[in-house]
């Protein structure tokens, strides 16, 4: 599996942290226009971050390892996995409670968990994940979207993104906080996340400023990072799984595939 730099934050006393437009606009970041076709950044692949490989506390084994064919460590790590969701809930676009692990219970799922449904660099990763849906659906594996914020907010998400898979919302973060997602401004406001917003921009996709600062968003989820799990059939069954080290930090979509599909 490819690994992903993890680029140190700039100090906050280069920031007006008062401005809510200083970093987060992408045309406050680059003077000059970029085409598409120009390259934004470039990945180290010999770094990387053990927060991200390790992300289940005390527990040493790279999370990657529980891709592929579980041995008993592997297994283990998934029944941990389980263990800290049995009482996670959250809540479908009609208000109904369910129990997380019930999104694969009986099925095979991907699901990915958003910063917050405002977020610019969610609404394109959501458009990643749904490009690939006709290989899910041939595998018989849903996808979800469980963001930090209210139904309303999960709504809005889903009509603004046309959204092809299953949106949830989690108002308390429960998912998010039992899964030890990271969260904070300098995981939040970094040089290469900037570079992925700004690239997103050029590519047409927009930040919902409304939903971004909405009080629960600003009070919870403003500096709230995500991940990405494959998980079942079964409630302890999770083959995959990846923690953002920062904003935009995507996976390789075709480990995922290859965790839910092949």
């Amino acid at each position: 599996m490819a690994t992903a730099v993890r680029t140190n934050p700039l100090p906050s006393a280069a920031f007006d942290w008062s401005n809510k437009n200083h970093f987060l606009h992408p045309t406050t970041l680059l003077r000059k226009p970029f085409s598409k076709s120009t390259p934004l950044f470039s990945v180290d692949s010999n770094r990387t971050n053990q927060r991200s490989r390790f992300p289940l506390g005390q527990n040493k084994k790279p999370v990657s390892a529980i891709s592929g064919s579980p041995g008993s460590a592997a297994i283990q790590m998934s029944e941990d996995i389980a263990r800290l969701l049995e009482s996670v809930e959250v809540f479908d676009l009609n208000g109904k409670a369910i129990p997380i692990s019930d999104l694969w219970k009986d099925r095979k799922a991907v699901v990915a968990f958003a910063r917050h449904f405002g977020c610019v660099l969610c609404r394109k990763r959501a458009d990643l994940l749904a490009s690939k849906k006709a290989r899910m659906d041939a595998a018989g594996v849903a996808l979800v979207l469980i963001g930090p914020g209210s139904v309303d907010q999960a709504k809005a998400f889903s009509m603004q993104t046309n959204f092809k898979g299953e949106v949830y919302a989690d108002p308390s973060h429960s998912s998010f906080n039992a899964l030890s997602f990271v969260s904070g401004i300098a995981t939040t406001f970094t040089p290469l996340a900037g570079l992925k917003i700004v690239q997103s921009y050029l590519e047409g996709y927009r930040q919902d400023w409304q939903l971004s600062f909405q009080k629960d968003t600003v009070n919870k989820g403003g500096w709230q990072q995500g991940g990405i799990l494959v998980a079942g059939p079964g409630k302890s069954n999770i083959s995959y799984m990846h923690k953002d080290k920062e904003a935009g930090d995507d996976p390789d979509i075709e480990d995922i595939l290859k965790a839910c599909c092949s």
